[in-house]
């Protein structure tokens, strides 16, 4: 029964984020993108603060220390600000299931960058080529014209590549730093860190404000899933499901959330896909099985032990 429950709240998570790229891309209608992804952010941090505060059983909700300190400005930096500033600016000229495609490589980026930042635990040369094959993937989806570099389209799938880069390396640093802090509350400040940072990069772009167009009922509606939906009860499952699967199995998530991505996007903003971007994310997922098959092979053991069992 609890493997039934497990599987059933991978579903809901991969739908919840996979949804939110169409999410995006509705509100990207009447949101400038990155006071959207702020806005975004002031909402999932304060409920994310709130749940924290429930959590932590009485430890102070204030980091301690340098290093907390540390692990919250990067989470605020990459985990939050630059991935979704990239992410929210790359998505207004590229579908919903493309972009979400493009961030499913980022369990691949995060393995490269882990191995790129500990030199004794190098990439094998099946893991070159997957990563390769996953940045390839990356390609196919852009497609790229030699003779206009600089079109929308290849832009667009470059920032959102920068978006992955950003969050893989982000997690890469959170985890090398040794600071015990319980991920609920790093969580909730590195989101609200995020939020400001994001603020002040939108006064500095200079982003319009037009509180008007923001009680557009599908402005309320895209926002109001975004921060309460995808972000709030979002980290919460992905919390519960980490702590129940382990980090091979939920970072398959990436890979499920396309697929919604792809049919909601469709439904709602009429949006095609087309083969080219399919295969680029088939070459995504191949990418992703050669860098991480030595944790799915003994992921697969572990399930079959515990069949047996």
């Amino acid at each position: 029964m609890s493997r039934y429950r497990n599987f059933g709240l991978f579903l809901a998570l991969a739908a919840v984020w996979g949804t939110a790229f169409v999410a995006i891309g509705a509100g990207l209608e009447y949101f400038p993108p990155v006071l959207f992804a702020a806005l975004r952010y002031d909402i999932a941090g304060v409920i994310m603060l709130a749940y924290a505060a429930y959590v932590v059983d009485g430890e102070t909700l204030l980091p301690q220390g340098r290093d907390q300190w540390l692990l919250v400005t990067i989470g605020s930096v990459f985990l939050i600000a630059a991935y979704h500033a990239f992410l929210f600016v790359g998505q207004q000229n590229t579908t919903a299931a493309a972009a979400a495609i493009v961030v499913s490589l980022s369990p691949v980026l995060t393995t490269g960058f882990a191995r790129a930042l500990v030199p004794s635990d190098a990439l094998s040369a099946v893991g070159l080529i997957g990563v390769g094959i996953g940045l390839c993937g990356v390609i196919v989806i852009a497609q790229p014209d030699p003779n206009d570099l600089l079109s929308a389209n290849a832009i667009a799938t470059a920032l959102v590549f920068l978006a992955a880069a950003s969050f893989a390396l982000g997690s890469v640093l959170t985890r090398r730093l040794d600071a015990e802090m319980a991920i609920e509350t790093m969580e909730a400040w590195s989101m609200i860190g995020g939020a400001i940072l994001m603020h002040l990069l939108s006064l500095g772009l200079r982003e319009p404000i037009e509180p008007a167009t923001w009680l557009h009922p599908n402005a309320f509606w895209s926002l109001a899933y975004l921060a309460l939906a995808s972000s709030a009860l979002g980290f919460l499952v992905y919390f519960t499901l980490l702590e129940r699967l382990g980090p091979i199995e939920i970072n398959m998530v990436s890979y499920v959330a396309p697929v919604f991505a792809a049919i909601f996007g469709w439904l709602l903003l009429d949006e095609v896909i087309t083969g080219t971007t399919v295969f680029g994310f088939v070459l995504i997922a191949i990418g992703f099985v050669l860098v991480k098959r030595r944790a799915i092979r003994d992921e697969f053991v572990n399930l079959r032990a515990t069949a047996r069992s």
